[in-house]
Formats: structure tokens, C-alpha cells, sequence
């Protein structure tokens, strides 16, 4: 960006369209229909999403807990059981977030480092974490958290020079029973009401939003494509140690890989969840957006998945209703990425995939293998709306 559009937004804003043509060139040429049109709907939400960030909850001195993954807003390998929550934040300043805490499975607050736009996994990453069973409480399940340099109150999290921003995760395993947290985030020893925008300030928001459409697209775009060009049907799950050092999930242990499955194909998937607070595995599209949670069984938890007696998750990637109760479903799609977590789990399970002639799925799958009638799968998709529903009801 040049030094004049630093400062003039009508500049920027054209240097901004400018980025946008050149993200949707990006398509290949030779897409199909379908690609096409998923690649084209994956712009629009990660636009959506870098508004949020970037430009509409950018002021750190009157932030807001804004949510910047939704069922129509996905992007970056998004967690189906998660609710995701971003406020700005800097350094030098001191905040506080108060609520209610809600009764999902899992809560977790941080403040991070760097921001999601710069596109390196080394530009961000936790300065400090607090847990939902490490949260003092109120006996109506009100909290407040203090993010300030030197510990106050019954909750706090540190802050230093280079915090950039608070992150809040709510893992769901019971999509349908378990509320949402009500939060709230102030700036302490904010001054009156936010003011106008500056030229400046409009300019700078732009262009941030821009390297959001260049740099940060590009980040997910190569980890994508990595994860694709690994052997076809491969999960490979890492160790939970390392998970917190860029703004991951303190202790979880993040699975990525992916799923090829042809159209007369069925991918067998097998692995024994360890004990862990939550575990989940799903199926994304090449653009590393999570399969349509809402309307079909593209993920499982450890609440939704029905396990053998002996305790394996034995799933079935297919295109067609295999009649197996751990169906993840394809969506029609041949290949793409498939991710899995386990949180506060001790040790990394093994998956073990493979592919099989789906004529023969049935001499294929065990006698312990759980089954779904019709009416059991209409039940669990039904559920399944009615979940998101509540997850995403405000």
C-alpha cells in the first residue's frame, strides 16, 4: 500500500476492492461448477469474517466479544463443536469480562498476541489462558475476569506490551442442553463513548483487512493444501503439549489430515478416544471449511458418536447412508481435509483409515459395528438443527 493510502481511506477502500478481485482470481480455471461456487461463497465469509476483525470490532478501547465463526461464516479449519468469541484488545491497557458462563462442556478465555490477518503461525500465539474449571463463580454462574498486568480479583488473566487480542472457545457436546455463555468485555478507565472515525484510523482498518484477504487467506489456503497432499485417508494426531504456543488450545491434541473417497467408495475410520474432557472429529471441504454442521452428519462428538462395546469409534466417511450410526457424510464431495481433537487428553490416539468398495461395506464392518435405522438418522439430524439453533440463537 502506498504512503498516501495510509491515511486516506477512499484510497484504501480502492486498494481494498482491488485485493478482493485478486482473491477471486485465485479460483483455478479449470474448477468445476461446484468448487467454483464453494470458492466464491468461502471469500464472501472470509470477507465476512475479516470485517468483524478488522474493521467493525476493531477498537480496542471500546471492544467488543464478537463471534467470527458461524455455520455461514467458517474459515481456518473451524471447530464444529465451538462457539469462538474476538475482542481487541492492546497493550498498555487493562480489561474486564464479566457474564454469565453458560453450561457448555468446555470454556477457555485467552489473550493472545499478534492478529489472526498476519497470516504466520509465528505471529500470534497465548500469553495467558484460563480454564471454565479453573473460573471462580457466583452462585447464579456470574463471573468477572480481570486482564490486567498484575493479578486482581478471584479470576485474572496477564496482559503485557504486545497483546493484541482476547479469544474465547465454548466446546458443546450436548448441541441441544448446553447454553451459551453471556459476555461481556470494558475497557477499565474508558472515557465516554466511542468517538467518530478518523481518516486515519478508517485507512489503517482497511488496510489490515486487506493483508487479512492476502496474507491470512494465504496461511490457511497452504495449510490446506498440505494437509491434502498428505497419503489419501490419513489423520495424524499430534501431542497436547505444544497445543497452546499459538493461540491453540492449551492441552489439546489437534488431529489434521484428510479423506479421498470416489463415488462407488467407503472410508472405514477407527481409532479408541483416549480419556479426555472432549474429543471430536470432522470433515472439511478443500478450502478448509467445516461440512454444513447444521444439516448433515459431517462431525461427530464423543456426546453424538456411538461407540463399540469394547469402546472404539469405528465411522464411516460415505457418500450415501451407509447405515452405520457413525455416518460423517460427504456431502458428495470426492476428497478433503479431516481434522480431529482431544482435549485434556494424555496421551495422542492412533486412527487407523481405510478405503473399501462401498457394495462390500457391509462384509466389511464388524458385527459390533453401532447401526442407524431411518428413523434414527432423521432423529440425530433433527437434533442437530435444533442444536445450532441454540448455539447461534443471538
Amino acid at each position: 500500500m502506498r504512503d498516501s493510502e495510509q491515511t486516506d481511506p477512499a484510497a484504501a477502500w480502492r486498494s481494498l476492492a482491488a485485493a478482493i478481485e485478486r482473491a477471486a482470481h485465485q479460483i483455478p480455471s479449470d474448477a468445476s461448477p461446484r468448487e467454483r461456487a464453494e470458492a466464491l461463497q468461502y471469500l464472501a465469509r472470509f470477507l465476512d469474517a475479516g470485517l468483524r476483525l478488522c474493521v467493525t470490532h476493531a477498537d480496542p478501547d471500546h471492544p467488543a466479544l464478537v463471534r467470527f465463526v458461524e455455520p455461514a461464516m467458517t474459515w481456518g479449519l473451524d471447530h464444529p463443536d465451538c462457539n469462538y468469541h474476538h475482542a481487541e484488545i492492546r497493550g498498555g491497557a487493562e480489561y474486564r469480562i464479566f457474564g454469565r458462563r453458560g453450561s457448555a462442556n468446555h470454556f477457555d478465555l485467552q489473550v493472545d498476541h499478534g492478529h489472526f490477518a498476519n497470516g504466520a503461525l509465528d505471529a500470534w500465539g497465548t500469553i495467558s489462558s484460563l480454564s471454565g474449571r479453573e473460573l471462580a463463580q457466583e452462585g447464579d454462574g456470574s463471573f468477572e475476569v480481570f486482564v490486567t498486568r498484575e493479578p486482581r480479583g478471584r479470576n485474572w488473566l496477564a496482559t503485557r506490551d504486545d497483546a493484541g487480542f482476547v479469544l474465547v472457545r465454548e466446546y458443546f457436546a450436548d448441541w441441544e442442553q448446553e447454553r451459551p455463555a453471556d459476555l461481556r468485555i470494558e475497557r477499565l478507565g474508558a472515557a465516554g463513548p466511542p468517538p467518530p472515525p478518523t481518516c486515519a484510523e478508517l485507512a489503517r482498518r482497511f488496510a489490515r483487512l486487506e493483508t487479512w484477504l492476502g496474507k491470512g487467506a494465504a496461511l490457511w489456503a497452504n495449510m490446506s493444501r498440505l494437509m491434502r497432499a498428505l497419503p489419501p485417508n490419513t489423520l495424524n494426531v499430534a501431542s497436547p503439549q505444544a497445543a497452546a504456543q499459538r493461540a491453540g488450545l492449551a492441552g489439546q491434541a489437534y488431529g489434521i489430515g484428510n479423506f479421498r473417497c470416489e463415488p462407488d467408495q467407503a472410508v472405514i475410520v477407527e481409532f479408541r478416544p483416549p480419556p479426555c474432557l472432549h474429543w471430536t472429529i470432522a470433515l472439511a471441504n478443500p478450502t478448509w471449511e467445516s461440512i454444513d454442521v447444521a444439516h448433515r452428519q459431517s462431525s461427530l462428538n464423543q456426546r453424538q458418536a456411538v461407540l463399540t462395546p469394547s469402546g472404539l469409534f469405528r465411522g464411516v466417511i460415505a457418500h450415501a447412508d451407509p447405515g452405520a450410526a457413525n455416518w460423517l457424510d460427504t456431502s458428495g464431495l470426492l476428497s478433503g481435509t479431516l481434522s480431529a481433537r482431544f482435549l485434556m487428553a494424555q496421551e495422542a490416539p492412533k486412527p487407523a483409515l481405510r478405503a473399501v468398495p462401498f457394495a462390500s461395506l457391509a462384509r466389511e464392518l464388524p458385527d459390533d459395528t453401532p447401526r442407524a435405522g431411518a428413523e434414527e438418522r432423521r432423529r440425530a439430524l433433527d437434533s442437530r438443527r435444533r442444536g445450532i439453533d441454540n448455539r447461534f440463537r443471538s
